[in-house]
């Protein structure tokens, strides 16, 4: 199990994906405690005082110019969250539901929303103890109602995931040793209202892109091997007329992975160039790298704000509530629609490559890397469902944040529609993994093709071996389905990378 994260202070991709995906058990730190006592003090004053906060004392969106006794502000976050509740469809996975309570809680423990401490330690408690609430994924433009599915399980209404069982929200509860909450005023708004939700799915997607652009490397510097390439496009002094930084660590990468490959020695100086998916891999690897980095620095900044509508500010002597708009989500939806045109960019140089390595005209080996074609089909049909997963990425590159339906009776005339270009990262990021994998067995399956006196580089070999343990040589067609999941979880969980690592010695820039 990952270490506590503790939150108060600033935390990282790698600090969210600790809870998310490998249950790091969360906390509070004494800062954060004090900043969300002082802000829902600030509630309490301000509703005994009647003063006008929208979404508070006054109705929500296109009703916010009715206005609300102090004696009903607590029934109206009752009634935010029963009606927000509308999203449709399949729920959320445990991941994407699990990160936008991580979210809830950064972004209402930044001290500007007014919150009880209490309803933030029973999202603190769902993490910890596994309450996953259930949360359908369709019909958001970029906040409302997912979050509102969940914040029902709070109150003990709604479903909820828990020790492998949909419960009813109460019946969840009381299993993990809980209680309902009620609501009390500014609770219900602040629950729904922010970029909670696209936030946390753009991280997961992020992560997972990450992840298979450091792949990308080891992948195709491996294919370059087994295609002997030459390695004048690598050369640092080309990357030093054209001084990107992640060109050059791109280059850098391969030159390292392949810096004791006999197999390319030996291709020195047999030809002036190779083909672009092969001598172009600096370039773009590198532009993709840099989007997904630059997306990186957004979301994490994201992560670290308060997205919430309206703020309390809190400065003594200068006490205000500003309404604005901190729950748009532009910020995650254009960065998550560019990474998937970066992710998709990747898959499509992937899958060229695989391509020159199964064409027996390109790559010198037989046809489908398989000793009788004809009767066997080798790795054919593999490269069909790279065809087949990058449709639907080019599809899925259609950026949502071009939208624009306007809701709330035109009081929000614009939308950003943040949550769908974060949650299609999601399905990216697979199937970029899924592209990978395929080149990546292609690869494995051509080594008995290439010239067996001629030895690979350390890194070469030693993802070869890894392989090698799951993945037999095929001599005739055999069920490939396994060998590409084996691979696909291999480039998820960062082991390919690993190997690389482990067989050159050193990390990857």
């Amino acid at each position: 199990m990952a270490g506590t994260i503790t939150l108060g202070p600033k935390i990282g991709l790698e600090d969210f994906m600790a809870v998310v995906r490998f249950h790091a058990p969360v906390e509070f730190s004494p800062e954060y405690c004090e900043r969300v006592n002082r802000s829902r003090a600030l509630v309490e004053k301000w509703v005994e005082e009647e003063k006008v906060m929208y979404g508070v004392t006054t109705g929500f969106g296109a009703l916010c110019t009715k206005a609300i006794s102090k004696e009903e502000t607590a029934k109206l976050q009752e009634n935010i969250i029963l009606s927000h509740s509308v999203s449709v469809g399949k729920p959320l996975p445990e991941e994407a539901v699990r990160g936008t309570l991580l979210m809830m809680l950064q972004n209402l423990g930044q001290g500007y929303s007014g919150v009880r401490l209490e309803v933030l330690e029973q999202i603190r408690q769902f993490l910890n103890r596994g309450i996953t609430p259930w949360a359908p994924g369709d019909g958001s433009v970029g906040y409302l109602s997912p979050e509102a599915h969940m914040a029902l399980v709070l109150t003990g209404l709604g479903k909820a995931w828990y020790q492998g069982q949909l419960l009813e929200g109460r019946e969840a509860l009381e299993k993990a040793g809980l209680a309902p909450l009620a609501l009390a005023s500014k609770e219900g708004l602040a629950l729904v209202s922010g970029t909670t939700s696209p936030t946390a799915l753009g991280a997961i997607g992020l992560y997972d892109m990450l992840q298979a652009a450091r792949s990308a490397d080891v992948v195709g510097a491996m294919s370059l091997e087994i295609l002997q390439g030459v390695m004048n496009a690598f050369d640092p002094r080309v990357m030093a007329v054209r001084p990107h930084p992640d060109q050059a660590k791109a280059a850098e990468n391969v030159r390292n992975l392949l810096a004791d490959s006999q197999v390319i020695a030996a291709a020195k100086g047999s030809r002036v160039q190779d083909a672009l998916s092969l001598r172009c891999i600096p370039q773009l690897h590198g532009a993709a790298r840099k989007t997904l980095e630059d997306a990186r620095k957004t979301l994490e900044i994201e992560m670290n704000s308060c997205c919430d509508n309206p703020i309390l500010w809190p400065e003594p002597g200068n006490e205000e509530v500003i309404s604005a708009c901190n729950a748009d989500s532009a910020y995650v939806g254009i960065a998550m629609d560019g990474s998937c045109m970066a992710a998709t960019m990747l898959a499509k140089m992937s899958e060229r490559r695989n391509n020159r390595l199964i064409d027996g005209n390109l790559s010198g080996c037989p046809w489908f890397l398989i000793q009788n074609p004809g009767l066997n089909s080798g790795v054919m049909i593999p490269q069909y469902t790279q065809a087949g997963l990058l449709n639907q990425m080019r599809i899925l590159c259609t950026p949502a944040v071009i939208d624009n339906t306007p809701t709330c009776g035109n009081q929000e005339d614009y939308v950003a529609m943040g949550y769908n270009a974060a949650k299609k990262s999601l399905a990216v990021a697979e199937k970029l993994e899924y592209i990978l994998a395929i080149e990546l067995l292609s690869v494995y399956e051509a080594q008995p093709f290439v010239d067996g006196r001629l030895r690979r580089s350390s890194a070469s070999r030693q993802v070869l071996t890894e392989i090698s343990k799951e993945v037999p040589e095929m001599k005739e067609d055999m069920y490939l389905y396994p060998h590409i999941e084996f691979l696909r979880r291999k480039i998820l969980d960062g082991s390919l990378v690993r190997w690389a690592e482990t067989g050159m010695g050193k990390k990857l820039v």
